[in-house]
């Protein structure tokens, strides 16, 4: 196989970057909670939007585990029937 020109990057890796960005918006959150009477219309529509991304990045690994999953079960059934 050639070299690829791109970096690797593993599950671990992955779900502690997502892990890092859920508290990130978890404090978010607090901020605006903790500050109601003077957060902005402006503050809310960002907060809903990094909530909204959080939420697409959870489905989008939960996507590829268990698109991952289907490939070993597929591979082991592979094995099994040979």
């Amino acid at each position: 196989m050639t070299n690829m020109p791109w970096g690797t990057i593993t599950f671990n890796t992955l779900i502690k970057k997502y892990m890092k960005l859920q508290s990130q918006v978890l404090e978010m959150t607090r901020k605006v909670a903790s500050r109601v009477s003077s957060a902005t219309p402006g503050r809310f529509l960002l907060l809903q939007f990094a909530m909204s991304q959080v939420t697409q990045i959870g489905q989008s690994i939960s996507n590829l585990l268990s698109q991952v999953n289907t490939v070993i079960s597929k591979a082991i059934q592979n094995q099994k029937t040979q």
